[in-house]
């Protein structure tokens, strides 16, 4: 179990804050395009979805990791995984917000850096540009069935 206190959970965030504002694209490899940095990935960094905070220790190894990020996405040259599905995304429509029932499409990387095991998810809404959206440490264990436990494996909460 990690432990961290206030202070290093904060000097955490603020680190990691100030690095992903600081990426703005980041050449991708597989896709032979670029990987926006936006203000979806770096909420979704703090939140699980809409309104609803992730743990402290999550958001603390998740933005301890995030700057394995563009290292990961500009060197990895295989997609471990694709998921095509239908989601209702907040859109802007003549000058106001909806919520839209779009085709989203999830793309995963997996990577060992720096001894570290870790899982970037790409979103891409309705055929759009690719955007990162999380990275996610790779795996905690069921101390009771010690079978590998990969998060929840819903990249829209992942």
């Amino acid at each position: 179990m990690i432990e961290f206190t206030e202070q290093q959970l904060k000097d955490a965030k603020d680190r990691g804050e100030e690095l992903y504002k600081s990426l703005d694209e980041v050449y991708r490899q597989y896709f032979k395009e670029k990987i926006s940095f936006g203000a979806q990935g770096l909420e979704h960094l703090k939140f699980k979805r809409r309104e609803k905070a992730r743990l402290d220790k999550d958001q603390y190894m998740r933005f301890k990791l995030l700057h394995l990020a563009p290292g990961i996405l500009k060197l990895s040259h295989t997609i471990q995984g694709i998921l095509e599905t239908n989601k209702f995304e907040r859109v802007r429509l003549h000058s106001r917000t909806e919520t839209i029932l779009k085709p989203v499409t999830y793309y995963e990387f997996i990577a060992v850096m720096k001894r570290n095991r870790v899982r970037i998810i790409i979103k891409q809404i309705d055929g759009g540009q690719k955007f990162f959206w999380s990275i996610v440490p790779f795996w905690g264990m069921n101390t009771e069935t010690m079978n590998r436990i990969l998060h929840e494996g819903v990249p829209e909460e992942d």
